[in-house]
């Protein structure tokens, strides 16, 4: 099992940035991709980005393709999420999560372990 704790959401103005951060423990050596998963209310939870862990390779949703940016740190077993020229579609609260086999990086239902969950607000 792989234990996830996100940090850094909060708010932010149309336009600006936010930089959420997930630290994982456990058996990180198991994790294959790394994900961002995000959920607004009354949605269900949509695909973001992902990372696979090995070589760094970053795979995004088109609605922040260009705007976000998936990346690692190997050595702090951190993987961070840059979000600039935010939206207010971008209101959701981001999770992280990591599965320990390949596939399709974009199922949730595809991630064994998940954390808390981190409420990243953007106001026109």
């Amino acid at each position: 099992q792989v234990q996830l704790a996100e940090s850094g959401g909060g708010s932010a103005q149309a336009g600006g940035s936010l930089r959420l951060s997930c630290a994982a423990s456990g058996r990180t050596f198991s994790v294959y991709h790394m994900g961002w998963f995000r959920q607004a209310p009354g949605k269900d939870r949509e695909f973001v980005a992902a990372i696979r862990w090995s070589w760094g390779s970053g795979y995004y949703a088109d609605s922040v393709e260009g705007r976000f940016t998936i990346s690692r740190d190997s050595a702090k077993n951190t993987v961070y999420l840059q979000m600039n020229s935010l939206k207010p579609a971008d209101t959701a609260v981001y999770y992280c999560a990591s599965k320990s086999v390949s596939g399709n990086y974009a199922v949730a239902n595809d991630y064994d372990d998940w954390g808390q969950g981190t409420q990243v607000t953007v106001s026109p």
